[in-house]
């Protein structure tokens, strides 16, 4: 597949990453010549220096030969703008944006072909915010990912000491919760992955990811961690898109305080969330401010400025201070590596989180979800088989029938998703896949994706 990236920042450069592996034809646009240097010196793509909205760039990068375009730059009306050129212009099949501004995202009048014709908008603060609320609500997991409209999640929980399941196998989960259906999915131990059967041993500090129907998420997490205390006291610093958002998702419930160090986004803050949180201006490492701020009574302090020292800084002073647990927004990966897991509780890279939202449009089939897991070392997919036994190399085969790659297992199935009812099924090996079915898959290997896009295609005797 051609594919033709705007913009060489960290999403595209991370996108690129992805997309070359699965052996796409990739060119990338940016007018910074050292990040497109650095980007050719790695992986094997093509790059032109320039701008996105330029007619004779978008000609010399192929713009009329690609399957796809993807404006990724950090100007939202050049996104807009490309999209509207690819199609008119290079008549690109398929057009994908990524907005800072929430006005283009909530306003789909604007994206239509009489406007700026694209086809998907994506937006990043918002997918992060969506992210973070979803660790508030359940503070054990270390990553909660939904699909299938909410109806399971695939969490992951830090096991520790304590729990009932460390230095029990795999199996004696069903055991402990015999009413509720879930399976775990895979366990990181260090840097190594481990593909569980029912004799694997769940040891301390393990990184364990399970899946299971949303609502009985809380009673797994139970098994593997320690209990946290609900979050009713939270810290936010970094008064931006994102804090903002955050703040507003969490004001039905509890009243957060936000430091900020720009005095005028605090006075815009403390307008638009009159009553709903408490604006501080400040600078988040100063020691004196956040012990008068009673930081050590926090039960969650996040760091989401755009500087990623600031945002680690803070969060290992508020750890040290006393706050329960801390989150960093890091935006640079080997900083996000090196510092979660130790004095910070969770860090969460943007483009990552980011990325899945991106190539759930990429993907060949019907793909209708993508994330990203530990930062890119796996993968989580929602595909919706279509065909019959004779057209399908999955649909009407019991998955023990199924030739799936290394590394790749299916871990579940949603059936009727549409009826009043939808059932979820834990994949077992005699589990039979029927049309319109949402199969979820853990890919260990992202190098094998493209080998489980093709297994899941229909043949061209499809109609």
């Amino acid at each position: 597949m051609k594919i033709l990236i705007l913009g060489a920042g960290r999403v595209g450069a991370s996108l690129a990453e992805q997309l070359v592996l699965e052996k796409n034809d990739i060119t990338v646009v940016d007018t910074n010549p050292e990040s497109l240097a650095a980007l050719q010196e790695r992986f094997d793509l093509r790059t032109i220096c320039g701008s996105a909205t330029t007619l004779s760039v978008l000609e010399e990068a192929g713009a009329q030969d690609s399957d796809i375009l993807i404006a990724v730059t950090a100007n939202d009306e050049a996104n807009l703008v490309a999209c509207a050129l690819a199609q008119r212009r290079f008549n690109v099949p398929r057009r994908i944006a990524r907005f800072r501004s929430s006005q283009w995202v909530q306003n789909p009048d604007l994206m239509a072909p009489e406007a700026f014709a694209v086809d998907r908008a994506i937006s990043p603060e918002q997918t992060v915010t969506d992210y973070l609320i979803k660790l508030i609500e359940i503070p054990e997991a270390l990553q909660v990912i939904e699909f299938v409209k909410g109806l399971v999640s695939l969490v992951a929980v830090k096991a520790d000491a304590v729990s009932p399941l460390v230095g029990h196998p795999v199996r004696d989960l069903r055991a402990h919760l015999p009413h509720i259906e879930s399976r775990i999915v895979a366990i990181f131990r260090g840097d190594r992955v481990i593909m569980p059967d029912g004799d694997t041993m769940i040891e301390a500090n393990d990184e364990v990811f399970f899946l299971a129907s949303s609502r009985h998420i809380r009673q797994i997490t139970k098994e593997l961690r320690k209990e946290e205390h609900t979050v009713r006291r939270m810290m936010i610093v970094g008064g931006g898109n994102i804090g903002l958002r955050v703040a507003k998702g969490v004001s039905s419930y509890m009243t957060p305080k936000i430091i900020e160090g720009n005095r005028a986004r605090c006075t815009m803050l403390a307008q638009q969330l009159s009553g709903q949180a408490l604006v501080l201006h400040g600078d988040s490492t100063d020691e004196e401010l956040l012990s008068q701020e009673n930081v050590g009574g926090m039960d969650l302090f996040l760091a989401l400025t755009n500087d990623d020292e600031n945002n680690i800084m803070s969060a290992l002073l508020a750890k040290k201070m006393g706050a329960r647990r801390v989150i960093a927004l890091i935006n640079r990966r080997a900083y996000a590596e090196l510092m979660e897991g130790g004095q910070l509780d969770v860090a969460i890279t943007p483009s990552h989180a980011t990325i899945g939202e991106l190539l759930k449009y990429v993907r060949r089939g019907d793909v209708a979800a993508v994330h990203s897991l530990r930062r890119g070392a796996a993968e989580a997919l929602e595909i919706v088989a279509h065909g019959s036994k004779t057209t399908s190399k999955v649909v009407g085969r019991e998955i023990q029938e199924i030739p799936l790659p290394p590394g790749c297992s299916i871990v579940a199935l949603v059936r009727d998703v549409d009826a009043d009812h939808p059932q979820v099924l834990m994949a077992h090996h005699n589990t039979v896949i029927l049309g319109d079915d949402h199969v979820i898959l853990f890919v260990a290997d992202k190098r094998m994706i493209p080998k489980v896009e093709k297994l899941f295609q229909v043949s061209a005797g499809f109609f």
